[in-house]
């Protein structure tokens, strides 16, 4: 799968037919559907539309309880990098949907074989939100930095370096369009990555802990709910009526 030389220039996986099949299938989404929210990222947003009988990759309960009654709409895609998703926001077509809210969470597989550096991949978010302005300009967007992960010092201290730039220039303030949160201490045990968030180290062969299980999903919903409903400006009684069922 093609990846520019640089992080904030747009590339497809168009000539990949599942790639392609997803695109298409999602633009007749947003055709059809009115969300509330989009959820933009890659593969660690794409898993929300995982079901499984081992509840550490039952991810779609969580979405179910959380986005779901928003008629939220899941525009992850495995394997996208910041160009991929930059692409997929050009050209798709918003026209018929404003959506009060956003979450984009992308930059994990910039670090991957490609290894664009933690200043290229912000260029590359900020990039993202340029193209989000100008196609949803009435969405907020709630911004997740790269979560932790455990392959290899470098792509550690990327992230690190990443979500710092990230803090620099869109933390500080609920009240912007785009307003930035962290994620990172919800996998850590002490000073270190838990292997035990993620899914990968259970897979047969065990691979590097990369992606979240449900239950850390579940955790990072619960994390950003307090912002999320101040976007979409819920009532506490809608609230109520929605979440206190809790989750199954």
């Amino acid at each position: 799968m093609p990846w520019p030389a640089k992080a904030d220039c747009a590339a497809s996986f168009m000539e990949a037919k599942g790639w392609a099949n997803r695109f298409a299938s999602l633009q007749k989404d947003l055709e059809a559907g009115d969300p509330a929210l989009l959820w933009l990222g890659d593969s660690i947003t794409q898993a929300w539309e995982n079901a499984s009988p081992e509840d550490w990759r039952n991810y779609r309960p969580v979405w179910d309880h959380y986005y779901a009654p928003r008629r939220a709409i899941n525009l992850g895609f495995a394997g996208d990098g910041t160009p991929h998703l930059l692409w997929r926001i050009r050209h798709w077509r918003f026209d018929a949907i404003q959506p009060r809210a956003a979450v984009v969470m992308i930059g994990t597989n910039n670090f991957g074989g490609h290894r664009f550096a933690a200043e290229a991949t912000h260029g590359g978010i900020a990039a993202i939100l340029a193209a989000l302005a100008e196609k949803l300009p009435k969405t907020r967007v709630l911004l997740l930095g790269v979560l932790p992960s455990i392959r290899d010092d470098w792509t550690d201290a990327q992230t690190a370096a990443l979500n710092a730039m990230l803090a620099a220039r869109y933390g500080g303030s609920d009240k912007g369009r785009v307003v930035y949160r962290d994620l990172s201490g919800l996998f850590l045990r002490g000073l270190h990555v838990d292997p035990g968030a993620f899914v990968d180290p259970r897979l047969t062969p065990p691979k590097p802990a990369l992606h979240p299980t449900a239950q850390s999903q579940a955790r990072m919903a619960a994390a950003i709910e307090p912002i999320l409903s101040r976007m979409l400006g819920e009532r506490a009684g809608w609230k109520r009526r929605v979440f206190g069922r809790g989750l199954p």
